[in-house]
């Protein structure tokens, strides 16, 4: 039986630097950054665009995902706005797939070793030989209240970060959204002492520039080791 942990006490996150690394394979969707400086309209210009170029749809993903005073504007937006309107569908560890999550790490080093152990598990599923990926790295701020995870109770907390089961993380994060909440900070369980968030909506995320490019390397077992271009070298996982 899951039980669903009570609402933790909020803290005000204010990082200077919030690190967010998506595969490189994703473009930036201009359409976001160009439509209008009025969100308000996005979903009429869209679908007057959809009329003459049915990609997109595909481009755009499902705007109607986010309420127009959350969305976001200008140059960049779509780094933000991307992940609500594409929604994974598979979930996440605070998503049950129906809606999206802006997540970033305080450091590089904890995005890396978050989303590098995701990167390995895909790898694994699929039976991948060994292969590289590129990684495009953004670096944004943080400036919000959120629900802290490190104030639950012990056993809450156990549950909700649980590193491999998220039968407990995904029901106490839709609560807190249903009721209104921002977002999460949480305790990074890929990477001791770090911490990371998962922001509910774009407008709580500040808008991130791209920092630099990745390439990360699965060697057919793990994800053994990653190349930083900005300072072209090789740096192992472990």
């Amino acid at each position: 039986m899951v039980v669903t942990a009570k609402a933790p006490d909020t803290t005000r996150v204010r990082w200077r630097e919030a690190w967010r690394i998506i595969a490189s394979r994703y473009p930036p969707i201009a359409l976001f950054e160009r439509v209008s400086d009025d969100p308000a309209v996005w979903d009429v210009l869209i679908d007057l665009e959809q009329a003459t170029n049915p990609r997109v749809r595909d481009e755009t993903g499902e705007i109607a995902l986010v309420p127009p005073e959350r969305r976001v504007t200008g140059p960049n937006a779509s780094w933000v706005m991307a992940p609500f309107t594409h929604v994974n569908r598979n979930g996440s560890r605070f998503s049950d797939g129906s809606y999206g999550v802006y997540y970033a790490a305080r450091t590089l080093q904890t995005a890396v070793k978050e989303t590098g152990y995701h990167f390995a598990r895909f790898a694994a599923d699929s039976n991948d030989p060994p292969r590289r990926e590129d990684m495009r790295v953004l670096l944004g701020h943080v400036s919000a209240t959120l629900h802290d995870v490190s104030k639950l109770d012990d056993k809450s907390s156990r549950l909700v970060m649980d590193r491999e089961s998220y039968a407990h993380s995904r029901p106490f994060a839709a609560n807190l959204r249903e009721s209104g909440s921002d977002g999460i900070v949480y305790p990074s369980v890929r990477d001791k002492g770090g911490s990371c968030i998962a922001a509910f909506w774009p407008d709580v995320a500040g808008v991130p520039v791209q920092e630099r490019h990745l390439q990360y390397e699965w060697d057919g077992s793990r994800f053994s080791r990653w190349f930083d271009y900005k300072e072209e070298r090789w740096v192992s996982a472990f």
